[in-house]
């Protein structure tokens, strides 16, 4: 891009009890999929301008920073993770000026901006890998088993499904762990290392305030490639080491990133944050990559993985805690996003379960990410017609007939409902990308505001006693007695009950009810918590 854009709007600062050594300590962090959350001009999907427009909402709703999936120039065969360009915008999503407004606009608003990067991998528009010899030198190109090279290199399965490998016309054969345009990069060449360091400081240098590290687990991949020996590979990830994914190798990686960071942040005054999206098989292995020198933050998948039973929650808060504990690094939690079913939906138990989740993320020690809707208690949409998706894995599984992901990833990606009575639900000007169903009207940002029992008033209550409560996100934590299938926690001012139990129960009477997610019965000393609930309870 030639377009010239004056000097970055400062990062807001945000003090506040408990924030410890980082503003990413005890952040609430919204997860903006941009092709669904607001569309200016009415092409039906969602773009940077709209979503600057939408940003007062995030203000409202209280959160501390904003995460943007990619909006880089890409052909679009993986909703922008195939990317293509990494220092320009696409046109479906606006102009590099759209994201230097967009990044001003959350500044001026408190709010600060994370973006997605993508390293493991690049479109197959990619300048580098349109360029038959670059192509050979930058990414993982090889040979074929066989008497003619006609057999892949080796047994590897693609993440949405069939090889992870596509051989070329001149006979040989290239990596690509998840969609054929999605052509994995070499990192030992250290001409894609430097590459990506200079992509950090363009984006840093607009004011972005850190980046969310797509597959950071994948860019190393084990000494000769060997086979893995075992079908159906996507669900071992995040269950065992595999030789394409979690390799020590990647470690080198994100310490060079770290101190990228850390030296751009004390050279321009701010601090810049950076969040690994890892698959690791432990908690223990997740906490390596963030360690003090390397980044920031990673996703806690296993805590999203957990069904709703309370001595599964409880091992994995404890088992969450003690490794990043031991690394001095904050946990995350998170219970949506763009590439998993709702949870309103996954969890089993519909929106009154979906409500008491979220209260109990939102009462643990830590950072929480949330995925646009969820404040919305929007549910998965399950019955969207095979002629309108568009997730590569969908059509991977189908042609293959193998168990990738689901490929049902579009039923999270619907466009958001934002007012009105029927679809687009002021969305955009024009229709959707993917269908809305036609009985999300009462679900609307309108429809709920102001409605003290909506689940958007019950987000915004949340995390307006998340900030006012000393020591919430980021001080200490313990565990109290409590019948089975009941979770007591302590924390700083407060008791947080999670009855996981399709019943009613009672308990002794905690304190003062803050907030439930259902309502809670008090009679004299004791408190009846509905079937699938959490409560908060003022102590002192």
């Amino acid at each position: 891009m030639t377009q010239e854009l004056t000097s970055p709007s400062p990062a807001p600062q945000m003090p506040g009890p408990g924030r410890g050594t980082g503003w990413w300590r005890d952040a609430v962090i919204y997860q903006i999929y941009v092709r669904s959350f607001a569309d200016s001009d009415g092409d039906g999907i969602g773009d940077l301008r709209g979503a600057r427009e939408r940003l007062p909402h995030l203000k409202d709703l209280g959160v501390d920073a904003v995460w943007l999936t990619p909006f880089y120039a890409s052909p679009q065969a993986d909703g922008g993770y195939d990317v293509a360009d990494y220092r320009a915008v696409d046109p479906l999503f606006g102009t590099l000026q759209d994201a230097d407004d967009l990044i001003r606009a959350a500044h001026d608003l408190g709010l600060r901006v994370i973006v997605d990067v993508v390293p493991n991998h690049t479109s197959d528009r990619h300048p580098w890998f349109r360029d038959p010899e670059l192509a050979r030198q930058r990414y993982v190109f090889r040979p074929g088993r066989g008497e003619h090279g006609e057999l892949p290199p080796n047994d590897w399965e693609s993440v949405f499904g069939g090889p992870a490998w596509t051989r070329t016309d001149r006979g040989d054969w290239y990596l690509h762990l998840f969609a054929p345009e999605q052509p994995d990069l070499d990192w030992d060449n250290p001409e894609v290392h430097a590459e990506f360091e200079a992509i950090l400081r363009f984006w840093l240098d607009l004011g972005v305030d850190g980046f969310r590290v797509d597959v950071a687990h994948g860019m190393v991949k084990a000494p000769g490639l060997p086979d893995i020996g075992h079908g159906q590979q996507a669900k071992l990830i995040g269950n065992q080491v595999l030789p394409f994914f979690d390799q020590d190798g990647v470690h080198t990686i994100h310490r060079a990133w770290r101190r990228l960071l850390d030296g751009y942040g004390a050279d321009h005054g701010k601090q810049v944050i950076g969040v690994a999206e890892a698959w690791a098989p432990t908690p223990e292995r997740l906490a390596l990559y963030v360690r003090p020198d390397e980044l920031h933050q990673a996703f806690n998948f296993q805590f999203l993985n957990t069904p709703w039973r309370a001595d599964a929650l409880r091992r994995v808060i404890d088992a969450s805690l003690a490794a990043t504990t031991s690394v001095g690094a904050p946990t995350t939690w998170v219970l949506s996003n763009h590439d998993v079913v709702r949870h309103t939906t996954r969890l089993g138990g519909g929106l009154a379960r979906a409500r008491a989740a979220t209260l109990l993320m939102l009462a643990l020690p830590g950072s929480a990410y949330l995925y646009q809707g969820e404040e919305l208690g929007l549910p998965e949409v399950t019955d969207l017609p095979d002629e309108a998706r568009q997730d590569p894995a969908f059509f991977r599984g189908h042609a293959f007939g193998t168990s990738g992901q689901d490929g049902f990833r579009d039923g999270c990606r619907v466009p958001l409902p934002w007012s009105g009575e029927a679809p687009p639900y002021g969305f955009g000007p024009g229709g959707s990308w993917l269908p809305q169903p036609a009985d999300w009207r009462a679900l609307t940002v309108a429809a709920q505001t102001g409605d003290p029992s909506s689940t958007l008033e019950l987000y915004r209550t949340a995390l307006s006693l998340r900030r006012e409560l000393p020591g919430l996100g980021d001080g200490e934590m313990r565990w109290q007695d409590a019948p089975d299938g009941v979770l007591a926690i302590a924390r700083p001012g407060m008791l947080c009950t999670v009855n996981t139990l399709g019943h009613e129960i009672g308990i002794p009477l905690p304190g003062s009810p803050l907030l439930s997610s259902a309502p809670v019965a008090v009679n004299g000393t004791t408190a009846a918590l509905p079937g699938d609930s959490c409560t908060w309870w003022a102590t002192r």
